[in-house]
């Protein structure tokens, strides 16, 4: 029996047991690195927990550490262990500030492709528990267009995408919503793409720099973009960025982390606007498989 087949066989039986999704789910991604998406990422979780939610991230970036990096929490496991050494999914999360959570996906993305049956069956039952830990689970990928970060993006229900006012980053931008929306899987219909500007001197900066790239994803790609608001120059942020610190911990008073209580506000006035659908992380996961 193919992959394929292990998976048709998985979601009838997820869907006979009814297992219930309630965890809204944001994936946060860029064309590019170096604009700040991390940064996002951790910022947007510690306002999240400060207004009441329980937040888990979701650290899908093979690369990178970012996270584990600006938390100082080193994950003793990752997906990988879940996946092939039995370990279960309170094992493989770290606990970060503020009793955010988190999860290495490691090199366990990268070998999602050969499971056998039983380990699909585990990796989707295991991703189900989460829906019972986090109101919101945020979804860090790496940047670009690489298959796994696309992957990821094209059965989220929410894409952030973190962009500055760089040319070569709004290309970049562009050129990751191009590939999302000529996708024959991706459906326009069940996801709502918000864009948040990184970088700029102010909000009348971050508005232009989204109706450059709101206009050509019109024009385009006959797609609608969705301003969640934006983060300014700011030392203090860069400070923070190179002590490896989160600056709405270390700097409350400073530009930036405003700014971010800002954003997570509008993320919080969005979740009861958005499209009721069953795809939560295991849907997510279960898609993303079903591709590999």
């Amino acid at each position: 029996m193919d992959q394929a087949q292990q998976l048709r066989n998985v979601v009838k039986q997820k869907n006979q047991e009814s297992i219930l999704e309630h965890a809204r789910i944001i994936t946060i991604t860029s064309g590019k690195g170096g604009v700040g998406k991390s940064t996002v990422a951790v910022n947007l979780a510690i306002w999240l927990r400060r207004m009441g939610k329980k937040v888990l991230i979701f650290d899908a970036d093979l690369g990178l550490a970012n996270v584990e990096v600006m938390f100082g929490a080193v994950p003793q496991y990752n997906l990988s262990d879940l996946i092939y050494k039995g370990k279960n999914i309170k094992d493989i999360i770290t606990q970060g500030p503020m009793e955010i959570q988190f999860i290495s996906g490691g090199s366990g993305i990268a070998g999602l492709s050969n499971l056998t049956k039983d380990q699909i069956v585990y990796l989707v039952h295991s991703l189900a528990s989460l829906n019972d830990m986090a109101d919101v689970i945020l979804i860090d990928t790496g940047a670009g267009i690489s298959d796994n970060v696309l992957e990821f993006v094209l059965d989220s229900p929410e894409i952030m995408i973190i962009t500055t006012p760089e040319p070569s980053s709004l290309t970049d931008s562009y050129s990751l919503l191009k590939a999302l929306y000529r996708n024959p899987t991706f459906s326009r219909e069940k996801a709502k793409i918000h864009v948040v500007v990184n970088k700029v001197n102010s909000l009348e900066e971050g508005e232009a720099v989204f109706s450059k790239l709101n206009s050509v994803v019109s024009q385009f790609l006959s797609g609608t973009l969705d301003f969640l608001g934006m983060i300014p120059q700011d030392q203090e942020l860069e400070n923070a960025i190179r002590s490896q610190k989160i600056v709405s911990l270390e700097r409350e008073k400073a530009p930036s982390t405003e700014a971010f209580r800002i954003l997570t506000s509008n993320v919080i006035k969005g979740e009861h606007e958005q499209i009721v659908v069953h795809r939560g992380i295991t849907q997510l996961f279960i898609n993303f498989l079903s591709r590999k």
